[in-house]
């Protein structure tokens, strides 16, 4: 079923001139659900829902669920949702055992990550964080701050929003906001930095890697709470009409549903890749006047600055 929605890609275009990036153009390919969605009935599309994406499925089903439900007129309060919340501990500890090593010049650790990935699923937490107070952690905490990264950047950080004070800003979803979404008529970043602001100061890279690690040691102590990671909300946006907000790994997820009677007349996603690869986001600035002369280092810098962002779908870099 998922060979049904090409999957997407992020583009990152690099033009240079006098030997260094002067310009960054980004560009996000996601999938295009909506279209494979519309006019189907509506219980039977939102059963395909997981089954189109291949990350976060758990969380891109719920979202989808809640919308239905809320444009039926069954809204639901923010609240942590367990199997999301699970989704999102696996998905950091993903990226912390398997993604970042590499990019230390570490090798990944699978076995570790299958082990504690079995925890999680069976809610042993303090397995855990034993694991995440041990020296493997530290090793990697100690490499992140020798890396190579960017200087922070001045941009906007996506508040937490749950789905009805997301009616304000933003009363009804559209292609153009699914596509460029933004916030106060700005690019804004979503995911775990966004979510613990506190430890934004700093190096770049390593503020996001550790905003996932913290996320990671509230589930492993029993402390998190609405907001963090897991959460989900719904909300009717007018009759028919329904709009969920899921907070993923990678940040906030929107799906709104329009129907015409029992069938799905639009469907809308805003996914984190959105947010975060927004042609005005983070990343351009992080490339943008850096030394070209090395064509190998800078796809490496590229690389750490795509994985600090996390997109879910594929990335590929062009040189204009």
């Amino acid at each position: 079923m998922s060979g049904a929605v090409d999957p997407g890609c992020v583009r990152l275009r690099l033009a240079v001139e006098a030997g260094r990036v002067a310009a960054v153009d980004v560009a996000s390919e996601r999938p295009r659900v909506a279209e494979f969605l519309r006019g189907r009935e509506a219980d039977s599309a939102v059963k395909l829902v997981p089954l189109l994406f291949a990350l976060c499925g758990k969380a891109q089903g719920r979202a989808a669920e809640l919308a239905l439900a809320a444009a039926r007129g069954r809204e639901c309060a923010a609240h942590l949702d367990p199997a999301v919340r699970a989704e999102v501990t696996r998905e950091h500890l993903w990226r912390w055992l398997l993604d970042l090593p590499p990019l230390l010049g570490l090798p990944a650790d699978p076995e570790e990550f299958a082990r504690l990935g079995r925890g999680i699923a069976d809610g042993q937490r303090d397995a855990v964080a034993d694991f995440l107070d041990g020296e493997r952690i530290a090793t990697l905490r100690r490499r992140l701050v020798e890396m190579e990264d960017a200087v922070p950047s001045q941009g906007c950080l996506l508040p937490w929003l749950d789905a009805t004070s997301s009616l304000r800003p933003w009363p009804q979803l559209d292609a153009g906001f699914c596509a460029r979404p933004q916030w106060q008529g700005r690019a804004a970043e979503t995911g775990a930095i966004a979510r613990r602001p506190d430890v934004a100061a700093g190096s770049a890279f390593a503020a996001r890697w550790l905003a996932r690690l913290d996320e990671l040691r509230d589930w492993a102590h029993g402390r998190e709470k609405v907001g963090a990671g897991g959460t989900a909300s719904a909300a009717q946006a007018a009759s028919g009409r329904g709009r969920a907000l899921v907070e993923t790994a990678r940040g906030l997820l929107m799906h709104e549903i329009a129907l015409d009677g029992e069938r799905i007349a639009d469907y809308f996603i805003v996914a984190p890749t959105e947010w975060n690869f927004h042609p005005q986001g983070p990343i351009a600035g992080w490339l943008k006047g850096r030394d070209a002369g090395n064509r190998e280092a800078l796809n490496a810098f590229a690389a750490r600055a795509v994985a600090a962002l996390d997109p879910c779908v594929r990335w590929e870099l062009e040189w204009l």
